[in-house]
């Protein structure tokens, strides 16, 4: 049998969770470097004291938690169930969060109980950079490091062409919302998590992997849009232009429909959920702009096509297929 984790950020599966879950993201130097290596622990214990209040409102207005980690289980299970029937393999497909629970060193230990000896994790970050793909993976080599697991990973996959037509699919889906409004002031905006500027600049591919994923889906949809950055926490100079200012440029300039794309979110969750379902959608209402997202690529099936496709193709390269 082989193991395949599929790694992804996580989120708090309750209110109470909310406070424990900021703390170990802003704990992890690999995201953002909060002072001197010693006092990140105390500086993130600060941050997610003062910042859990308004992050469990948020979280109440859309369930009282995440769905991060279940939506995520369920493209395992369907990619497990897909790919078992396909290559007649006994393939374990398991999630696995960073943040919170199901943590991947929790999961890669169930992986070691069980008798699998070979492993892939797969990162569900498309776009890669060493604030999330990074991290995750590194995470995910050095428990199964300790554990004594063979690897192989799956790093990105911004321009794979399963992904490009999922995305042009829901593209597709949410252009049909649009019908009937005027074409001629609509606007597509890809919002992409954002990420602070130093990254980019010392290197990181993250913009660049965005960029190619844009430039494939656009060949096909025929639709040129705008890209921007939402989600900055932190006091750091992040990436531009920020979702909410580049949005009321468009209404501004007399767009009265814009349709959002979540370029670097392969499921919903409190960015999709929250802030642009409810503040940016509020926010575009008050000044009289229609905004609508694409549904999320979540568990639909070219989606799971895609990862399935991605997944083979990692398995072979492993030499752990035929």
């Amino acid at each position: 049998m082989i193991g395949i984790v599929f790694l992804n950020m996580g989120g708090p599966n309750s209110l109470s969770a909310v406070r424990p879950f900021l703390y170990n993201l802003f704990s992890d130097r690999e995201i953002i470097q909060l002072g001197p290596r010693l006092f990140q622990p105390i500086i993130a214990w600060a941050i997610s004291r003062r910042r859990a209040p308004k992050s469990r409102a948020a979280y109440a207005k859309i369930g009282g938690k995440s769905p991060l980690a279940k939506i995520t289980e369920m493209q395992a299970n369907s990619v497990e169930q897909f790919l078992n029937n396909k290559l007649q393999e006994q393939l374990l497909c398991l999630s696995g969060m960073r943040y919170w629970n199901p943590r991947t060193p929790d999961v890669l230990n169930q992986i070691k109980e069980r008798g699998i000896s070979k492993v892939l994790g797969f990162s569900l970050y498309p776009h890669y950079s060493r604030a999330t793909s990074g991290s995750s993976i590194r995470e995910f080599e050095r428990c199964a490091g300790r554990l004594g697991l063979e690897t192989q990973i799956v790093d990105n996959f911004p321009d794979h062409p399963g992904y490009i037509e999922a995305l042009a699919d829901i593209v597709r889906e949410g252009l049909k919302m649009l019908k009937g409004e005027d074409k001629d002031k609509f606007a597509l905006v890809y919002s992409a998590h954002s990420l602070p500027k130093s990254m980019v600049e010392e290197g990181d591919p993250y913009v660049d992997h965005v960029c190619r994923t844009i430039t494939a889906l656009e060949k096909l949809i025929g639709i040129k849009g705008h890209l921007c950055y939402q989600s900055r926490s932190g006091p750091v100079e992040w990436l531009e232009p920020a979702t909410d200012n580049l949005l009321n440029e468009l209404a501004e300039k007399g767009v009265h429909n814009i349709l959002v794309l979540p370029i670097s979110f392969v499921s919903d969750h409190i960015e999709t959920l929250f802030e642009i379902d409810m503040l940016y959608s509020e926010m575009m209402a008050k000044k009289g702009v229609r905004l609508i997202r694409t549904p999320s690529l979540n568990n639909r099936p070219l989606f799971i096509n895609a990862l399935s496709d991605l997944v083979e193709h990692g398995l072979k390269k492993a030499g752990w297929l035929n």
